[in-house]
């Protein structure tokens, strides 16, 4: 095959380019030239080369300026369309920038309102009585108070039995003598949790009236066709989930609100059983001023009606419950002796008198005990009074505030002194069997608004405290 195409190349060469003989005669003499195929075919290729060369310079000469015009042209033109891609890149950047700042910034607006919210909520939960639970009244089953039984009362003769505490119609009864005049000193001494609660409260005022009616900014919507894009997508889907949530606040709000509502119900129970009016308690505080109406009110950063309604309803009423709260805290809903050593000899009410064996009126109740056992204040106050008095002996008095006042007689020693502030559960004094009375024995009473009051229902009502 090879010498094939090797003969044919030979024939062809030798047929197009034959051999040739060139003759030159001088001084006469004879030459020649010979040119074989070979060469001939070299001189050719080498004659097309240059005129091939010739003929490119010539034009590259004739039409220099058209085609440097023409590259010029082209590059102007790429360059151009490399500037309008580069502008339309950077107008899709912008867009998207631009979207995405509108996408954070609503997302931000609606955290932001969510954590103003969390942060009312939270001020309401830990500062405004929700936190307490412990010390809330709870109703449950009560344990009646011991039968008065035979042993030391004021005389040393068993009382009659009397159904129930008090008087048979239940109310508390004015002294049959006038009382003698003691001095008011004390005010209510508040637990410490209270006080946080006010200072909560307080803040909790400024913050929801210190911004009232201020404008609110709108944010533009975001464009369609960024909406599509799956970026932004995932950011509204997380933005709708916080919107969510962040509705579902008022309804947290009014669910503290309801439980708040509740638990005052509660303490008012307590304090109507005891003969208080939870309506005038602390109404002697220096209040008044303008009012506005809820609806005007907006929670600084927060837009919401339905929120700031049960916003405001929620502090009003954690208010309330704290002012209930610390009154609850002064009201004496405990014995003075505990343990089981002590039974109740005497109750409140009608009896025959141990000494002159007449029908008369015990103001208190009687609690025997062994000699020298500890008798304790019933609530926090201030002593007002400590040392002997007439039938009741060694007697101390303590003012609790609210009007309240109780009484231990018949000690066999005083621990504190006149101005004293007591805790409940402070030790008072020692039992004992002074004054008026036939043994060992402590005389309690209860004394609200300057009538003596039953004792047993203040301690059956604290029963009712958990």
């Amino acid at each position: 095959m090879m010498q094939t195409l090797y003969e044919r190349a030979q024939t062809w060469l030798h047929a197009t380019f034959p051999e040739r003989q060139i003759y030159i005669r001088s001084n006469g003499q004879v030459q020649f030239l010979t040119f074989g195929p070979a060469l001939q075919a070299t001189m050719a290729c080498l004659s097309i080369l240059l005129l091939g060369w010739m003929a490119f310079t010539s034009v590259n000469v004739l039409f220099k300026d058209g085609i440097i015009h023409a590259k010029d042209r082209r590059y102007q033109q790429m360059q151009a369309n490399y500037e309008n891609r580069i502008a339309d890149l950077q107008v899709s950047y912008d867009e998207l920038n631009g979207a995405l700042v509108t996408a954070q910034d609503r997302f931000k607006a609606v955290a932001d309102r969510l954590q103003r919210k969390q942060e009312a909520v939270a001020l309401l939960l830990s500062r405004g009585g929700l936190a307490n639970a412990s010390i809330y009244p709870k109703i449950g089953p009560v344990a009646a108070l011991p039968q008065a039984k035979s042993g030391a009362t004021d005389g040393g003769r068993a009382s009659p039995q009397v159904s129930g505490f008090g008087t048979s119609d239940g109310n508390s009864i004015l002294m049959p003598e006038p009382v003698m005049p003691q001095p008011r000193t004390s005010g209510p001494t508040r637990a410490s949790f209270l006080e946080g609660t006010f200072q909560g409260l307080t803040g909790a005022a400024t913050f929801l009236f210190e911004r009232a009616l201020k404008p609110r900014q709108h944010l533009a919507p975001l464009p369609t066709k960024v909406l599509h894009n799956p970026a932004f997508a995932g950011l509204q889907q997380q933005t709708a989930r916080v919107a969510k949530i962040d509705s579902l606040q008022a309804a947290l709000l009014q669910q503290a609100d309801a439980q708040l509502s509740s638990r005052i119900a509660r303490v008012d129970a307590v304090m109507r059983r005891v003969g208080m009016n939870p309506a005038t308690v602390d109404r002697s505080a220096s209040v008044g001023g303008p009012t506005l109406s809820i609806s005007e009110l907006r929670l600084d950063g927060i837009d919401d009606p339905a929120f700031t309604q049960n916003y405001a309803n929620a502090s009003a009423h954690s208010e309330e419950l704290g002012t209930l709260l610390a009154a609850l805290t002064h009201i004496p809903l405990a014995t003075p002796v505990h343990g089981t050593g002590f039974e109740l000899t005497s109750d409140f009410g009608s009896r025959v008198d141990p000494f002159t064996h007449q029908v008369s009126f015990h103001p208190g109740l009687d609690f025997g005990g062994p000699w020298g056992a500890t008798v304790a204040a019933t609530a926090p106050g201030m002593v007002v009074f400590a040392g002997p008095r007439g039938g009741y002996g060694n007697m101390v008095e303590i003012d609790h505030g609210y009007g309240i006042h109780t009484r231990y007689g018949h000690l066999s020693s005083i621990l504190v002194h006149v101005g004293a502030k007591v805790a409940k559960g402070a030790p008072v004094g020692k039992l004992g069997s002074t004054g008026r009375s036939t043994g060992p024995h402590v005389h309690y009473e209860v004394w609200l608004a300057s009538i003596v009051r039953d004792p047993s229902r203040f301690i059956e009502a604290g029963r009712h405290v958990q």
